[in-house]
């Protein structure tokens, strides 16, 4: 009987906290936002990532991966998709057997502004 009254509080915990799981997180709030065509983006906060690899496909997909890592991590995955992005840039430069690539963009999420109210709208 202990474990059932266990299991229930633990659902009730996961029903309550669910929002917190959310793909978006309170971080994106503290920057002023700009609609993109049919994306919504942070006016002038940019990410960079860093990557290395054997080729500069394989440094660049390594790069990629550390902005989508970073991103998603202080904003949530919604505005972690580097194609998503604006204002791209990046370097690559050859190494000892290793190529290393730096980028850099500002990161988007789909979706019109329309209807959130909680976000600071820059024309």
């Amino acid at each position: 009987m202990r474990a059932l009254s266990i299991v229930a509080a633990l659902a009730a915990i996961a029903a309550t906290t669910s929002p917190l799981l959310a793909d978006e997180s309170g971080l994106a709030g503290i920057h002023a936002w700009r609609q993109v065509g049919g994306r919504t983006c942070f006016v002038d906060h940019f990410h960079d990532g860093s990557g290395s690899g054997a080729t500069q496909q394989a440094a660049m997909a390594s790069a990629i991966s550390s902005w989508q890592s970073f991103t998603s991590l202080e904003y949530g995955s919604d505005w972690a998709s580097y194609a998503n992005s604006i204002s791209k840039s990046a370097t690559c430069d050859k190494g000892t057997g290793t190529i290393t690539c730096q980028l850099s963009s500002i990161p988007c999420k789909g979706g019109a502004m329309r209807g959130d109210t909680r976000k600071r709208r820059v024309k």
